[in-house]
């Protein structure tokens, strides 16, 4: 007797990677395999999905390819395969280091994997493959998704931007735009397979249709997905500052579907440091974009990226940042010390103390802290609508805490809270949204205990919740919404691991 050999992608890294990790997982369902099951770290084949944004990426990588040597050595057969930015960067360099890798694969050719799986096990040695350019769009190869309620679409691949300290264009390639029907299209796929909610993804999604000459197909798009019938929810992630425009807003604040959240990266409160880094805007022209996406929707939670310690950064520099962090009133922000990465315009500018940049990033984090809670305390009070979170893989979705039975879910500008539902309740499935009041605030999160105490608790079941039901029975027949993995909208659907709300986690498929 034979068994069906298994899979185990690992993701380090960005939204991007984990949907191209999707990709990858639904390529070698085609081949053959089937995923591990949750929580395993060892199969017949491993595939890890790098990235190459900080400094610690290679050794990540490498840490986690010295635990697999063992195993492979143990486990005969298995293959180990490495894709992602860091492999378009290293190409060979990782057989070099690890030669118990079998494939290595770039960021333009995901589409390659089974193929070079079975090559380097017929040949009995590694194979590298890495394109310069994107020979077959990502979201035209099957997925296996990540969840059911949610989904990623990809709009655009690549980057035009020049930041000096950033890598990504010279891994992920030019800006290379979908057709809008296509994008819809998925969309819509997704939501024939239970999904209530979409993320766009682009490196820079309202840089969006420059590429075929329509400078508001972003804002269009936006408006076409709240046509989408059974589409709740839409996000998208990361606009630039630099081409943020008013209609983006106004699509935003009129359509229905389209969350009031918005990441906006700022990087620098300082001019002289953006300008630096090549960001084409200055902190007066941020602060007004904020000013007016709260002119247009009053309750829309920003959140942002910012790099501390820049080359040159002085303490007149940072200043500014803080300055611009108070003002903009952040619900979170991804903060980061400076990273220098090889291949970059600033990688070769002179460093900052390290004990300098650390003392800033702490100042940094506690002020940021101190503006989260801020924020989330004016919300106490208030009653909110959440799509209930997966639990990657539990008996109740989205549980919070054994000692008080929360669930947890997303609101519609992306804060994390932590629920209660009433003991004569019924108890909802992830997908499904409840109504709840907030009554207390952390920085990184809210929690909704008012229900217990009599006050409101409603619950809207969905499609999705429908489907995470069916999928627990064993019940697959939903996955491919009718198209069968054909046609590239997506394979079979995994309720085991977590829903990716606007901003994933990282994960083990």
């Amino acid at each position: 007797m034979t068994t069906t050999p298994t899979y185990v992608v690992k993701t380090l890294g960005c939204q991007m990677n984990v949907h191209d990790s999707e990709r990858m997982a639904g390529l070698l369902e085609g081949a053959g395999f089937t995923a591990a099951p949750a929580g395993t770290e060892i199969a017949d084949v491993v595939v890890i999905n790098t990235c190459a944004v900080r400094e610690n990426a290679a050794n990540k990588l490498y840490g986690n390819l010295g635990q697999l040597a063992h195993a492979k050595s143990e486990r005969p057969g298995m293959q180990i395969a490495v894709g992602g930015c860091l492999a378009q960067k290293d190409r060979g360099e990782i057989v070099e280091r690890a030669p118990w890798v079998d494939v290595v694969f770039g960021t333009h050719n995901i589409d390659v994997l089974p193929v070079l799986l079975e090559r380097a096990r017929h040949n009995a040695e590694a194979q590298v493959e890495i394109e310069e350019s994107l020979k077959t769009f990502p979201s035209t190869l099957p997925s296996r998704r990540d969840a059911i309620a949610s989904g990623w679409v990809s709009i655009s691949v690549g980057c035009n931007n020049t930041c000096t300290f950033c890598i990504v264009p010279s891994l992920r390639g030019k800006e290379r735009d979908r057709r809008p029907g296509e994008i819809l299209a998925e969309a819509s796929a997704l939501v024939a397979q239970g999904a209530v909610e979409i993320t766009l993804l682009g490196q820079n999604v309202n840089s969006y249709g420059v590429g075929f000459g329509d400078r508001g197909a972003f804002a269009k798009l936006l408006r076409a997905c709240g046509e989408i019938e059974g589409l709740e929810r839409v996000r998208f992630t990361s606009p630039h500052p630099a081409a943020f425009t008013d209609d983006v807003i106004a699509a935003m604040a009129e359509t229905p579907n389209v969350m009031p959240s918005l990441h906006m990266p700022l990087q620098s409160g300082s001019d002289a440091v953006l300008r630096a880094m090549r960001r084409s805007y200055r902190s007066d022209k941020f602060l007004g974009i904020l000013e007016r996406v709260r002119a247009a929707m009053p309750h829309a939670a920003i959140t942002t990226d910012i790099i501390v310690g820049f080359p040159g950064e002085t303490d007149e520099d940072f200043e500014q940042t803080l300055r611009v962090v108070e003002e903009s009133r952040f619900s979170s922000a991804f903060t980061f010390q400076y990273s220098p990465r090889p291949g970059t315009p600033a990688f070769d500018l002179p460093e900052i103390p390290k004990d300098v940049m650390a003392e800033r990033y702490q100042r940094l984090h506690a002020l940021q802290e101190r503006i989260g809670l801020a924020e989330n305390q004016r919300l106490v009070g208030s009653t909110v609508e959440l799509l209930v979170l997966d639990s990657q893989g539990k008996d109740v979705g989205g549980r919070k805490d054994a000692a008080h039975s929360r669930l947890s879910g997303r609101a519609p500008d992306n804060r994390l809270v932590h629920f209660s539902v009433p003991d004569a309740a019924p108890t909802p499935r992830p997908g499904d949204l409840v109504t709840v009041d907030v009554t207390y605030a952390a920085p990184h999160h809210l929690v909704a205990d008012g229900a217990l105490a009599g006050g409101t608790y409603s619950l809207r079941r969905t499609r999705a919740g429908d489907v995470w039901d069916q999928v627990r029975a064993g019940d697959h027949s939903h996955g491919s919404g009718g198209c069968g993995d054909s046609c590239g909208t997506g394979g079979s659907t995994s309720a085991g691991g977590p829903v990716g709300l606007g901003i994933p986690t990282l994960r083990v498929s």
